[in-house]
């Protein structure tokens, strides 16, 4: 299930803006890997081209290449549909749809792809994403209710288990715990540590100390001046990016002498 991502010589652009410059690292399958820095840096602009969320944008391009398990995601034959298939995306607010009850919710990604499942596989996959998602318990006897009435902290379960239910490979999270309180990031946090075992997991996080209790490996990003285009500065194992990491930058931004 889980892939293996490598990006080589990643440029990204916004119409004439240059973004980032000039990214290449390795995320490896069944681990989480957390993208740091400032505000600005680009660490949410690169998330988004893993799985081709940043062309979206009008006059949003990226230059060199993304491959999953050595296939090339911005190869003129792929299909950025099936891309963001394989690769799903958790947002920084929880965005259940307010019209749907949770089981529509959780199916929502599958029956978008067209995907005809009987009442029986549906309500299987249903349970599956949300037992995967750490919140069956909490919501099996209200499937049918709106999912906009959960906490906050299940809704943003909700919506990873709607990643889940399309049964990605890779797991992308876009500073998933910014808007909950403590306990409800805790519970995030444990999920993120569960999903590793089946799923390639990237999070962005401002939070340093997320960042050291859920990543194995943590890439940190800077940019020398505001409009200049972020770049990755190193990646490394968390452990030693937090206890020795090898630029001033890096040790710069851990110890809090910036950003």
């Amino acid at each position: 299930m889980s892939k293996r991502i490598d990006v080589k010589n990643l440029d990204i652009y916004y119409g004439a803006f240059h973004a980032v410059k000039n990214v290449s690292m390795t995320i490896e399958p069944r681990s989480v890997t957390a993208f740091i820095g400032p505000s600005g840096c680009g660490k949410s602009t690169v998330l988004r081209t893993l799985n081709r969320m940043h062309e979206v944008i009008p006059g949003a391009y990226t230059t060199g290449e993304v491959l999953m398990d050595d296939k090339n995601l911005y190869a003129k034959d792929t299909d950025p549909v099936d891309v963001r298939r394989q690769v799903g995306m958790v947002f920084q607010r929880p965005n259940p749809f307010p019209t749907m009850s949770i089981r529509e919710n959780v199916l929502a990604g599958v029956t978008l792809n067209s995907k005809r499942l009987s009442k029986s596989a549906a309500d299987e996959l249903a349970e599956q994403s949300l037992r995967g998602a750490n919140l069956w318990t909490e919501v099996k006897d209200r499937l049918d209710r709106p999912g906009s009435g959960l906490s906050g902290g299940q809704q943003q379960r909700l919506c990873i288990a709607r990643a889940i239910a399309v049964q990605p490979e890779v797991i992308l999270m876009d500073e998933p715990c910014s808007a909950l309180d403590p306990i409800s990031t805790l519970a995030i946090e444990d999920l993120i540590n569960e999903l590793k075992s089946d799923y390639t997991v990237v999070i962005v996080t401002h939070n340093m100390q997320q960042a050291a209790r859920v990543s194995d490996r943590t890439g940190f990003f800077n940019l020398e001046a505001t409009g200049m285009p972020g770049e990755l500065v190193e990646m490394d194992d968390t452990q030693k990016i937090f206890s020795n990491p090898s630029k001033p930058a890096t040790e710069d931004y851990i110890s809090g002498r910036f950003g």
